[in-house]
């Protein structure tokens, strides 16, 4: 098997990880997550603190786990922009990859075809690295018709089956969970599209328990 750049640069950080812990000295680099995504996962009209990746190395961290989540969001943008940033964005520290998008294809009507082949390239260019992923699906609203909608919802699940990603299927599920009339509304922005800060802790505390089984798939010596 060819030695990638990302490769070598584990391998060498794993052969000082083992000769750190024969002599007793072992101080572990924490892992490195990308947080590949849209304005969901930017945090877009919040408070720097208060948006996804914030909230989430705060859960994380404050669970023990040695982990620094990196911010890869970018508000507006399509699956066809996170997979023309893909290249740069997967760094050699990068350990493991959670990918966040479709908002903007559903929104802009973008054909499910087009939005599942982007993903498909994302997927592949993640499985070329050997990176552990947790892909966040969303469900399509009826504005496009019934077929339109069984496309995009269906997409999400049958990409994480073929590359064996994780898959938490529905960003915004714990806000409807939340139930009882108008509670959503409570939990979003003016403009009805992105969760406020405590629609975005309730949405933490529903991915977490995936973020930590991702990060235990992180590959070790």
């Amino acid at each position: 098997m060819r030695l990638t750049a990302y490769g070598a640069k584990r391998a060498l950080r794993n052969s000082a990880v083992f000769l750190l812990a024969a002599t007793g000295a072992a101080t572990a680099e924490p892992i490195t997550l990308l947080a590949l995504g849209d304005s969901l996962t930017q945090g877009y009209g919040l408070r720097t603190e208060d948006g996804l990746v914030p909230q989430l190395q705060a859960w994380l961290t404050g669970r023990g786990h040695d982990v620094v989540v990196v911010n890869a969001g970018v508000s507006g943008d399509t699956t066809a922009g996170g997979l023309a940033r893909l290249g740069w964005s997967l760094t050699p520290e990068v350990d493991a990859v959670l990918v966040e998008l479709g908002g903007n294809d559903l929104l802009r009507g973008i054909d499910p075809a087009t939005a599942r082949a982007n993903l498909d390239g994302i997927l592949q260019g993640t499985s070329a690295r050997a990176l552990p992923v947790l892909l966040i699906g969303l469900k399509a609203s009826g504005n496009f018709g019934p077929d339109y909608r069984a496309a995009f919802d269906a997409m999400y699940p049958e990409l994480a089956a073929k590359y064996g990603a994780d898959l938490y299927g529905n960003f915004f599920q714990p806000l409807a969970a939340a139930g009882g009339p108008g509670v959503s509304d409570a939990l979003m922005q003016s403009d009805g599209i992105h969760p406020n800060a405590k629609g975005v802790q309730l949405v933490v505390e529903a991915l977490g328990p995936q973020v930590e089984a991702l990060l235990a798939r992180v590959a070790t010596p």
